[in-house]
């Protein structure tokens, strides 16, 4: 078996729907063997048998981003029993809107811990079996926020900000282990946390975006599933918004 053709185990958190749903069928998709992370096990598993059912590999882990403990048992745990991990991506986390002024201690640190903590968790877990093995593709999604800032999300422009930063520093590190780090900061996408928004500010958000609308979850899956296969090989330590135009130069 040659090394195109090797199955790459590739990790998804936020799996149950959204973005991390449609990546972890992508990977499928292109022939990868997918462990889908996520509190929700029941939806999980539902899309896995779909994914068995189009000729794909996944399986469904509970993993709580906010477990930092218990979620690097959980990556280290999937390379053990896979004996290699190759492809990571961290996409899961959570909101906690409010205006800087009324923003609480609480609500700042929860952002940071889930949304930025726990990808240095994963990493960090996922980079010994990556060296072992030789290669390695980790794609971190981030947020228009983290590039343009957003009122009201300090704590979660903070963290996605932070985390292209990190992103860029662990390419530093590893581009000689053939580890390659990239983020994916989306735009507005049509998810679940993007359903919630009051109507004026889906209006504004369309009116902000040059190509007129919110994206689909699929075409940020699309970015994603690239950078994480072989072509991508040197591409890395990059920031791609896929965000409609909105943050262009």
């Amino acid at each position: 078996m040659t090394e195109a053709t090797i199955q790459r185990i590739a990790v998804v958190t936020g799996a149950s729907r959204g973005i991390g749903e449609a990546t972890a069928r992508a990977l499928a998709a292109d022939g990868h063997h997918v462990v889908m992370l996520a509190r929700s096990v029941p939806a999980m598993e539902a899309i896995a048998q779909q994914i068995a059912s189009n000729g794909g590999q996944a399986e469904a882990l509970e993993a709580d981003i906010t477990d930092h403990a218990g979620l690097a048992a959980t990556i280290e745990g999937i390379a053990q029993k896979h004996g290699r991990l190759d492809i990571l991506v961290n996409n899961a986390g959570i909101t906690r809107d409010n205006l800087m002024l009324r923003m609480s201690d609480e609500e700042f640190d929860q952002v940071i811990h889930a949304n930025l903590r726990s990808v240095f968790i994963t990493c960090r877990a996922a980079l010994r079996p990556m060296m072992r093995g030789k290669w390695g593709r980790i794609i971190n999604v981030g947020s228009v926020a983290g590039v343009a800032g957003n009122a009201g999300q300090a704590n979660y422009a903070a963290a996605k900000a932070g985390l292209a930063g990190m992103t860029k520093s662990l390419a530093k590190e590893m581009a000689a282990k053939n580890i390659t780090a990239n983020l994916v900061a989306p735009g507005f996408v049509e998810t679940s946390m993007t359903e919630k928004l009051p109507d004026t500010i889906k209006e504004l958000a369309r009116k902000a975006t040059p190509l007129g609308r919110f994206g689909q979850p699929e075409e940020i899956a699309a970015a994603i599933a690239f950078l994480a296969g072989e072509r991508a090989g040197f591409i890395t330590g990059q920031v791609l918004a896929v965000d409609g135009g909105m943050t262009m130069a």
